[in-house]
């Protein structure tokens, strides 16, 4: 959790303990991305569960728990389609 809280500090950049789509587009901007503003909205309504226009520290650590979760299962579905491609039946 500690990771996730440097992480959602450095988004945070008014340190009002909340991400805006402001600072959100920022930070995106910052790392070279072309993010556009609809996708940033998308983004804010994926991640922000309560409808309040930012992401708190409760719901940026739950979306990064969601989707390390869908990594690791990614990463067990592609380790069973290899299995089966080494034992044809």
């Amino acid at each position: 959790m500690e990771e996730v809280k440097k992480v959602f500090n450095r988004f945070d950049t008014n340190h009002d303990g909340k991400i805006s789509s402001t600072e959100l587009i920022s930070i995106m901007k910052s790392i070279g991305s072309n993010t556009s503003e609809d996708e940033v909205k998308q983004m804010m309504t994926k991640i922000g569960t309560d409808t309040d226009g930012y992401i708190t520290l409760e719901e940026f650590a739950g979306f990064c728990k969601d989707d390390t979760a869908d990594d690791v299962g990614m990463k067990e579905n592609k380790e069973e389609e290899d299995g089966d491609e080494k034992n044809p039946d």
